[in-house]
């Protein structure tokens, strides 16, 4: 009994702290206020003492979207005494808008307006501007609604970024009714820049008569027109083709006295070389010089086009000189047509000339014109001039798979296939992928010496690449084959061109013309032709 009774008696509890070892989640963690956790900063070098500036700066300096992001979040979750300013959500939400992240935009705005932080008026500006770009005037016109919301006032500045975001994306209607009904819907008082868009926007729509009532009746609106109302006008005109009425409305700018700017002159050369009235532009620019206004890019580019399509190349190559010369950098499209323009007439050293004399200035032309070079020479069998042009090119700029395409074309036409060859495993060691046409031009050049066989060859890789023939890889490889007399593989490249279905009705007449032209033999040919391909 009394064993029992120590047995069933209770024993003192023992606590030994060292025989019970914690784990990172004890429950003495638990009991540890929140503010003794850290949270890792997700940039090394995180400043301790952290202000609006010194945040701004690490956001716009950050290079990853993602990490900008979050930056911005760990320093008002998890930096002390940290509050955001208006001027750190303005900075991250420009790095949104130049990113096209507009997804991430809407839940900070909903955090801004949520801080009651007091906002300016340039944030709702840039918002509904890059909307306007974008081709989201809902989004705009939602902006420019929601300004008050945020404690901002609207002005004149955001009512015109709204009308040019309408004008953009042909919402001319739309223009109207917000211009009539700015001051009593939305307290805000449209300027002479207003009057100006709501031109442009008439002028859009083709409706001169109302866009001219519009310049005629803004005087009584308390607002003088100026150069840019009667160049909308001009613009308006010149998109109808009514150089007649352009004219008046340029003779209307003088007989006021001013002096009509870059844009003027430009817009009116711009409507006699669409009207292949190349003289007249001519004149136009002379006048220009003559009140000395310069010419600006877009006017060069206008007169150099009208050049291109009067074919005259050499007054073209003066007016990129004279356009490089005043610091103005060409277009590739504009270089490519000055080429094309005097390849065509023969000039290809002249092409090559103005290409070397652009590389001196420091304006790099692009793998468009290189193209467009290589193939005229190549065109003219100057094959190995153009491979030392690739070169040249090389050593600036990688070329890109349509110059190498070009190139290859070039040297299996001129039968150097072994060149051809070379390119094609420089192009594939610089990581580019050939596509079908660069398959396609050589499995031709292989076809062209009798070698329908390497052109199989290439056939093969081509679909072990992943990359589809079409009618004419097989209409190349079919013809070359039949010149070989490889009858066993004309069978198979026709299974596998009906199998793909790239069998059209050329085809069959090329089988039929020269396969099956023998009337002794061509019976058994055609038979086992069926018999293996039946329809």
């Amino acid at each position: 009994m009394l064993l029992l009774r120590r047995s069933l008696s209770p024993k003192p509890l023992s606590l030994s702290i060292s025989a019970v070892p914690f784990s990172s989640t004890s429950a003495v963690d638990l009991l540890l206020p929140s503010s003794s956790y850290t949270v890792t900063p997700p940039i090394p070098n995180w400043p301790h003492h952290l202000h609006p500036k010194r945040l701004i700066s690490l956001i716009t300096r950050e290079p990853n979207l993602d990490l900008a992001l979050r930056i911005f979040h760990h320093a008002s979750q998890h930096h002390p005494g940290f509050r955001h300013s208006y001027h750190t959500y303005h900075s991250l939400i420009l790095r949104l808008l130049r990113s096209r992240a507009l997804h991430l935009i809407d839940p900070l705005l909903s955090d801004l307006l949520r801080s009651r932080l007091r906002c300016h008026e340039d944030l709702f500006v840039s918002l509904i501007r890059h909307y306007g770009v974008v081709s989201r005037p809902n989004l705009a016109f939602k902006t420019f609604l929601s300004i008050p919301e945020f404690r901002a006032e609207r002005s004149v500045r955001s009512l015109n970024a709204l009308l040019n975001a309408l004008v953009q994306n042909h919402s001319c209607n739309l223009v109207h009714s917000v211009f009539r009904s700015s001051k009593e819907r939305f307290g805000v008082s449209p300027n002479v820049s207003s009057c100006n868009i709501l031109i442009k926007a008439l002028c859009k729509r083709n409706d001169l008569q109302t866009a001219r009532q519009v310049l005629d009746e803004m005087p009584a609106m308390g607002f003088v027109p100026n150069v840019v109302s009667f160049t909308t006008i001009l613009g308006g005109f010149v998109s109808r083709r009514d150089m007649v009425g352009a004219k008046r409305v340029f003779g209307e700018i003088l007989d006021r006295g001013w002096c009509p700017d870059a844009t003027t002159y430009t817009v009116l050369m711009d409507g006699y070389v669409k009207e292949g009235k190349l003289v007249e532009a001519v004149k136009v620019m002379d006048e220009m010089e003559d009140n000395r206004v310069g010419a600006n890019e877009v006017t060069y580019g206008v007169m150099i086009e009208g050049y291109c399509k009067a074919r005259k190349g050499g007054e073209a190559v003066n007016l990129i000189n004279d356009m490089v010369d005043k610091r103005y950098v060409p277009s590739s499209a504009l270089c490519c047509k000055v080429v094309d323009v005097l390849c065509c007439q023969g000039k290809v050293e002249d092409a090559c000339e103005l290409w070397r004399r652009l590389l001196k200035k420091n304006c790099t032309p692009d793998n468009a014109v290189l193209g467009t070079l290589i193939y005229w020479l190549c065109k003219k069998g100057k094959v190995w001039e153009a491979r030392k042009l690739f070169d040249q090119f090389e050593t600036s700029e990688p070329p890109d798979v349509m110059t190498y395409n070009v190139l290859i074309s070039g040297m299996c036409e001129a039968g150097e296939l072994c060149e051809a060859g070379r390119l094609w495993d420089d192009m594939v060691e610089k990581g580019y992928t050939p596509n079908s046409f660069t398959y396609n031009v050589l499995i031709k050049g292989f076809c062209k010496i009798k070698k329908a066989m390497e052109g199989i060859r290439i056939l093969d890789e081509m679909l072990e690449k992943g990359c589809l023939p079409n009618k004419s890889t097989y209409a190349m490889l079919m013809e070359g084959l039949c010149d070989s007399g490889e009858e066993a593989e004309i069978n198979r490249l026709i299974s596998m061109a009906m199998s793909s279905g790239h069998v059209d009705s050329d085809s069959w007449v090329l089988v039929l013309t020269k396969v099956v032209c023998d009337l002794d033999s061509g019976e058994s040919v055609l038979n086992r032709i069926l018999q293996e391909n039946p329809f």
